[in-house]
């Protein structure tokens, strides 16, 4: 599905959502700006395209507050955040607003802050007006407006469901609201889980377009949706009807690509593959001067002159991150011992000489090891040395697409190149990881152990695997296989009955998930999800302080490599989730005449 950035005629200001017909005071009064109104609006082409508005904010790019800063990647709010990732560049740039994100030392003003929960609520705002809109279009087929309808209900389930995990409660507000200054004191899962349900109902099993949500895909949200609130058992039954029926918008049956860098391709033909549940698209040379490639990851590409994308060394790995790839002589993590264990991964004077996950260098890019096909990462394609030694790579593009799955519009977007990767919002082998949780909280641990092996059996396959003086063939995303492997590459399945412990089966699911996600804007989440603090009311946080426990430790590691580490503390019972922004407090204030909106703990 092209995607396409309407001009605004949703007019967000803060937390204020209505359609901009029916907004009566103040800013909300203004004329849309363009030539889109209610007349031209209300008919068929009208709502399809009011949807496409919808859908084009699944990036974080475009309408109001869109951009890097907003990225629907979440390469900042789960990535950077939850320790895969430094914020990279040079300590000064974005050390103001981006840095105290990941830190933890950010103020309720913050751009990043605001902006995502902005872009977020813009989301919202347009499912709410294709939803406003339908019964208006006396020429929409009744079929037609019931799938339409469908898809508008989980585009604003996702909003909210992205809502509800980085800001804790979040005012609602639907079609048939009226009073837009709504408090955000009431739990939003339900309304989260019926919008997810009524677009299970409504969707058709595939869809003329792969980026439009099926009723699979809306199954798959509703099963993350009732792991957030820790209903495992409801959790389990969905899951494994999709492992068992799921099939992708285009009809194929979900599956594990065989190859994991595939998920990673901006091919055509590698995108939307069956492994993909759900995807933010992204297209590039398509005569829109590079508007709809992922500009939400503008600037995480290495940095330097003749590096890949031209701009701006963000986002750069972890060394807990790969550490974390560390395997023992029988191929398993070193599940608590990966920062104890011998030394560093690629870094020191005498770094590990052990056994890695093959996944370390797909997901990132380290010394001497081949980036695709751009050759050994050079050093400075690392900005600056508190960076450490690492590149990120699941974002960027090979040599040999450069013009044809990148833009190369003369001052576009600072001179980046964008990419037409797209955004993997959900892979399948997010619902096998997810169902082997669940099955563990609330089912069988054998099948947990079958789930989470058929992930480890991908990783493990030659095919998908770096290898040194090869050719990487962009066209299948994988190198010529020789006899020499990019390093001592072993991962082996979990020994039958591992998981008759449930303990050492929880830790083995959930260290699966970071490195199968790594750099891929799940971790905090995960570990939001996991101490329990999902499900918290404002004031009212349930947090185990394992969440602290685990970011504060990777704090305590790797501010020795990353000096911009230095003050960063994650305090349990607070930073579980962001404030909720002080503009949107105070124009709560301004609208009642006292803030109706609560801020969280802490904040």
């Amino acid at each position: 599905m092209k995607k396409i950035h309407l001009k605004i005629i949703v007019p967000l200001v803060l937390v204020a959502l209505c359609l901009a017909y029916s907004c009566k005071k103040n800013l909300l009064t203004q004329n849309p700006i363009g030539n889109l109104s209610p007349d031209n609006l209300s008919n068929a082409a009208g709502v399809n395209g009011l949807l496409i508005g919808a859908y084009s904010l699944l990036d974080g790019v475009g309408g109001i507050g869109g951009g890097s800063n907003a990225s629907g990647s979440n390469w900042m709010f789960g990535s950077v955040a939850g320790g895969d990732a430094y914020k990279g560049s040079q300590p000064s740039d974005g050390g103001q607003d981006a840095l105290p994100v990941g830190n933890f030392t950010a103020n309720t003003f913050n751009i990043y802050i605001q902006n995502r929960y902005t872009i977020l609520f813009n989301g919202v705002a347009r499912a709410n007006d294709v939803l406003k809109t339908i019964p208006l279009a006396k020429d929409l087929p009744a079929d037609q407006a019931k799938v339409l309808s469908a898809e508008a209900k989980f585009l604003r389930a996702f909003y909210y469901l992205e809502l509800r995990r980085t800001y804790g409660q979040v005012a609602y507000v639907d079609e048939t609201t009226v009073d837009t200054n709504v408090p955000n004191t009431a739990e939003v899962f339900p309304k989260i889980e019926a919008d997810f349900k009524a677009a299970m109902a409504d969707l058709p099993a595939t869809q003329p377009q792969a980026g439009r949500a099926n009723k699979w895909a809306a199954q798959a949200y509703l099963a993350k949706t009732y792991m957030c609130e820790h209903k495992f058992s409801d959790a389990v039954t969905i899951l494994r009807d999709l492992i068992t029926n799921g099939v992708t918008a285009r009809g194929q049956k979900y599956a594990l690509n065989d190859v994991f860098q595939q998920n990673f391709s901006p091919e055509a033909a590698q995108k939307n593959s069956a492994e993909s549940v759900f995807a933010a698209q992204s297209s590039v040379n398509d005569g829109a001067s590079g508007q709809n490639g992922n500009a939400g990851d503008d600037l995480n590409f290495p940095y330097g002159d003749g590096a890949p994308g031209g701009c701006c060394g963000w986002f750069n790995p972890s060394q807990s991150l790969g550490n974390s790839f560390k395997t023992d002589a029988n191929g398993l993590p070193l599940l608590d011992t990966y920062n104890t264990v011998g030394q560093d991964v690629s870094n020191g004077a005498t770094p590990w000489t052990g056994n890695v996950d093959p996944r370390l260098d797909i997901t990132v890019g380290r010394p001497g090891v081949p980036y695709l096909d751009w050759g050994n990462p050079k050093p400075n394609w690392i900005r600056d040395a508190t960076n450490g030694v690492f590149n990120p790579r699941k974002n960027v593009y090979s040599l040999s697409e450069r013009g044809s799955n990148s833009d190369v519009t003369p001052g576009i977007w600072n001179n980046v190149q964008l990419v037409s990767n797209n955004i993997n919002l959900m892979r399948f082998s997010d619902i096998l990881l997810m169902a082997a949780e669940a099955e563990i909280e609330a089912g069988s641990t054998a099948t947990a152990e079958t789930d989470v092996n058929l992930v480890r059996a991908r990783a493990a396959n030659p095919k998908g695997w770096v290898y040194k003086g090869s050719t990487y063939a962009p066209g299948s995303s994988t190198y010529t296989i020789n006899a020499t492997p990019a390093d001592k590459y072993k991962v082996s399945p979990y020994p039958a009955g591992s998981f008759n412990d449930k303990t050492y089966a929880r830790k083995a699911v959930r260290f699966e998930r970071k490195m199968e996600f790594g750099m891929e804007g799940m971790r905090f989440f995960d570990l939001q999800r996991w101490d329990g603090a999902s499900a918290g009311l404002p004031g009212k946080l349930t947090s185990d302080g394992t969440m602290a426990a685990a970011i504060n430790a990777f704090f305590a590691y790797d501010v020795r490599i990353n000096s911009q580490l230095q003050g960063a503390h994650f305090t349990p019972n607070k930073n579980e989730y962001y404030p909720i922004p002080g503009q949107q407090i105070d124009l709560s204030k301004s609208l009642a005449g006292k803030a109706i909106l609560v801020q969280n703990n802490g904040y």
